[in-house]
């Protein structure tokens, strides 16, 4: 008897165009070895990257309903693990860098985005779809209301691209919001030139506080700092990464000194 899929999800956004599914497939860089998929649910991205050549392909889902179904649809796929991706141990999935593919559930699309940043020497590109808010709030320039934390750590590691608009009407049952579909791929840079905890603290504590200048927003938090410089009139959206990067490295100096 085939294997029935249930009717209640964990609040996720089905894809249904198989086009639309064939597109975000074929975004994968060519030659791509390691994948892993992020939620794929009933498996609509998940049949076309199987029928890939030369590819070790991963699926991680957490509603054990659908990994039943995945198994029986797809015996080819090297493991369907049954876990949360945000708790998965990700430096054991593959021996080696991988890729990540998915439709992320809206919910915790942000909180994935930091998984990825916490193993970004482990997961060489992305693509993701993702609520068109959060893709071009991860794909904003500094000077856009939308540029913030998310940005900026992830720009600073990633290069990334906006590829495409998703309509609501291609998903069970339809989302109020427009999706997107955004590709990341890990740049050139081992290590940024400053100490990468500081520059993480820094961000966050710049965008807690967005409308304030630098020099009211982090006196507390970098206390031994001098803000007379011109640079800490200005407000966290108005910097660039390799401004935040600027700052992070005199925090550095100073605390050394």
């Amino acid at each position: 008897m085939a294997y029935q899929a249930p009717k209640k999800s964990l609040g996720q956004h089905f894809l249904k165009d198989h086009n639309i599914a064939k597109k975000i497939v074929c975004s994968i860089s060519p030659g791509s070895k390691n994948i892993l998929e992020v939620g794929p649910g009933k498996g609509i991205l998940t049949r076309f990257l199987a029928e890939k050549n030369n590819i070790n392909l991963k699926l991680v889902e957490i509603d054990k309903a659908y990994v039943d179904l995945l198994r029986q649809k797809y015996p080819a796929v090297s493991e369907v693990i049954h876990d949360d991706f945000l708790k998965l141990d990700l430096k054991h999935v593959f021996e080696g860098k991988f890729n990540i593919i998915g439709n992320f559930p809206y919910h915790i699309s942000s909180q994935i985005f930091f998984r990825i940043l916490e193993n970004r020497d482990t997961i060489n590109e992305i693509i993701g779809m993702v609520q068109k808010e959060v893709a071009l709030r991860i794909t904003s320039p500094p000077g856009n209301k939308t540029y913030g934390i998310l940005s900026v750590l992830l720009q600073a590691y990633y290069n990334i691209e906006f590829l495409f608009t998703v309509n609501p009407a291609v998903f069970e049952p339809p989302p109020k919001v427009k999706s997107a579909v955004i590709r990341l791929k890990r740049n050139s840079l081992v290590k940024l030139p400053c100490n990468e905890s500081v520059f993480m603290l820094l961000v966050k504590t710049c965008f807690n506080q967005r409308r304030k200048m630098l020099r009211n927003s982090l006196k507390n938090a970098f206390p031994e700092m001098d803000y007379n410089e011109k640079i800490y009139q200005k407000r966290p959206e108005q910097l660039s990464v390799n401004d935040f990067v600027y700052l992070a490295a005199s925090i550095e100096r100073t605390r050394n000194n």
